[in-house]
């Protein structure tokens, strides 16, 4: 753990600004894990080419959403020190101080052992594998590591988030294959843009608390051509997935249009030179990974 992550959160006695439980679940992150599980419930059905036994589903879905939660726990704990820096971070229990780092941290610590144990002993070792190490490099990789010292942290740290595509595809077929590291590639070049483009947003936010995203250090009309620049990207890695994944109509037309919408906002918003138009871009981005996960689903539910 960093010196910095060591430095207490108040010196002041806090006030209370919700009730003990909704501290807990605020810790939790939970719209992250929200959109984390929007991909892998799609990626259990294309393993599955329809849909998986619900008790599977669910199951899996449990354990992905301890795992999530503790590994969101625990990045609260390490970075309370900038949290308290940033408007928008400001109101997290740990910087009110209606949870204490301590049991901040024993919170987490069981919620990913109760992850690790449900994965393993329900669904099967290798997805609790995946997701206990999707944590660690959150933990250690991004937050300790890249998010305070690289402008390429959320550019590397962004894998993370694309590992609960592997936890479905293993919790249905046991095994890992190129089409779930497909996947994983869709949402690891669909990282960047979708929080550069916050970042932008919270600009001050992130220079006030010396964290060096890449819209702090870097001009708007840089910022803007790396996002333009992903989103392309991001477009042919979509496509790419059709037969890779052995998809059909409905997932090509959905990864064309989706991904012809997404790059022509991107530059918009590189042409306005207008930072207000980011959090629009950031909007579509969570609809543009929803309906295109969606798609997949559809897909193989409606065409197998």
């Amino acid at each position: 753990m960093t010196e910095a992550a060591a430095i207490p959160s108040s010196a002041a006695v806090p006030v209370p600004t919700r009730g003990k439980l909704a501290a807990y679940v605020a810790l939790t992150k939970p719209r992250i894990i929200e959109l984390l599980l929007v991909t892998t419930v799609p990626a259990m059905i294309v393993a599955k080419r329809g849909m998986p036994p619900v008790w599977l589903i669910l199951a899996t879905l449990v354990g992905g959403t301890l795992a999530a939660a503790g590994a969101n726990a625990t990045n609260m704990v390490i970075d309370r020190d900038i949290d308290k820096l940033m408007k928008r971070t400001s109101k997290r229990p740990l910087v009110t101080g209606e949870i204490t780092p301590r049991n901040a941290l024993i919170f987490a610590v069981a919620l990913e052992v109760g992850a690790a144990a449900w994965l393993g002993v329900v669904v099967n070792p290798l997805s609790a594998a995946l997701a206990v190490a999707a944590t660690l490099f959150y933990v250690f990789v991004y937050t300790i590591w890249l998010k305070r010292t690289s402008t390429q942290n959320i550019v590397i740290g962004g894998a993370a988030g694309a590992v609960p595509v592997l936890v479905g595809w293993a919790a249905v077929t046991n095994r890992l294959a190129i089409a779930p590291f497909a996947m994983f590639a869709i949402i690891f070049v669909w990282t960047p843009p979708h929080f550069w483009a916050l970042a932008i947003r919270y600009r001050a936010d992130y220079a006030a608390a010396d964290v060096p995203m890449l819209p702090v250090v870097a001009s708007f009309d840089e910022t803007a051509k790396r996002i333009v620049g992903y989103t392309v990207v991001l477009w042919a890695v979509s496509l790419a997935f059709w037969p890779l994944g052995h998809m059909g109509a409905i997932y090509l037309v959905a990864a064309v249009g989706l991904g012809a919408m997404f790059t022509w906002k991107a530059v918009q918003l590189a042409r306005s030179h207008q930072p207000d138009l980011a959090m629009r871009l950031f909007t579509f981005s969570i609809t543009y990974i929803t309906l295109l996960f969606g798609a997949m689903a559809a897909d193989q539910l409606l065409l197998h």
